[in-house]
């Protein structure tokens, strides 16, 4: 198998933030979302001082990466996991702390160009769609099985799709006549139910449902909820997390973490903070960065980017946010 190369995302803004955590000897990144390892072989490259943990749930990614980052040693460690995980991970590894996290969520390029994963739709290709494809349920399997009332909630949700509700009661009805198992059978239905002014503008019309059952066969809204806080948990003082998101959903997890640690729990008109109530997170962004023009046309996927860091500047566990979160 041979290794793309894909250039990350904001990569070296990306770097930039993680730069600071990672000056001294020691340091340590946890790469939650290793991929093909780009972010990896940056910051290995620029910060002499520091190693990386590569988590992924995907066996292929591992590999390449592994292959890639063969020549740094000992200072690259592949993980097979989740990215909520990460407790686990760095206890396994012995580590009771790290100098930084970051996450590059979404699907990878990798995934998108091995046709038999089902990710694209630009092929026709068995729908899978797991990023680990030795557990969990398929794509095939979601359409399959899902009441109507379900797969119009996960299309809405996670696709943001206008015609969800149409979408599921066509699935539902042509499921009846002989189940889904490839990505062209479902691309034809999309283009007979969403109406062709629509067709016209936003993309492919199969994107967002998609995007969509693919968050689902993947529960990464959820996986997200559990996975920012232990990051933040996971770091020391001065530690940093850095987070790409490419879905409102992720975005909207991700500020509510980094918000809800950045403030301090004493009533506003206290005329002083006690000791031990100081925020435990800095935001080291204003708000949500986005990819430049630039980037975006050399990279379509940069336009959807939100880029955010935040900073630990006291000790103090933080909170999942709501469940509900993301969901909106």
């Amino acid at each position: 198998m041979s290794s793309p190369q894909h250039v990350p995302v904001l990569l070296d803004r990306v770097v930039a933030l993680l730069e600071p955590a990672l000056d001294h000897p020691g340091a340590v990144l946890v790469d939650a979302t290793l991929g093909l390892g780009g972010h990896s072989e940056a910051v290995l490259g620029r910060c002499e001082l520091a190693r990386v943990v590569g988590i992924d749930r995907d066996p292929a990614a591992l590999e390449l990466a592994g292959r890639r980052l063969a020549d740094f040693g000992d200072r690259f460690t592949p993980v097979h996991a989740v990215y909520d995980e990460i407790p686990d991970v760095l206890q396994d590894l012995g580590m009771a702390e790290v100098s930084a996290v970051l996450f590059d969520l979404g699907v990878s390029s990798m995934q998108l160009d091995l046709v038999d994963r089902g990710f694209a739709y630009a092929a026709d290709a068995p729908l899978d769609m797991r990023m680990d494809p030795t557990r969990g349920r398929t794509a095939a399997e979601v359409l399959n099985t899902y009441p109507a009332a379900d797969l119009a909630r996960v299309l809405r949700v996670y696709g943001d799709e206008r015609f969800a509700r149409q979408i599921a009661a066509a699935v539902v009805r042509e499921r009846e006549k002989e189940p889904f198992s490839t990505s062209a059978r479902l691309v034809e239905l999309l283009y007979d139910v969403i109406p062709a002014r629509a067709r016209r503008t936003g993309g492919h019309p199969a994107k967002r449902t998609f995007q969509a059952l693919r968050m689902e066969v993947n529960d990464e809204l959820a996986v997200l909820r559990r996975a920012v806080p232990a990051a933040v948990d996971a770091i020391a003082v001065g530690g940093r997390v850095v987070v790409e998101s490419y879905h409102s959903g992720e975005d909207r997890i991700v500020k509510r973490v980094f918000a809800g640690a950045a403030r301090t729990d004493v009533p506003d008109d206290l005329p002083f903070v006690p000791e031990g109530h100081e925020p435990v997170l800095r935001l080291v962004t204003r708000g949500a960065e986005k990819a430049g023009p630039d980037e975006v046309r050399d990279n379509p996927r940069a336009a959807s980017v939100r880029l955010r860091a935040a900073e630990r500047v006291r000790p103090g566990r933080v909170s999942s946010p709501d469940p509900r979160e993301g969901a909106a």
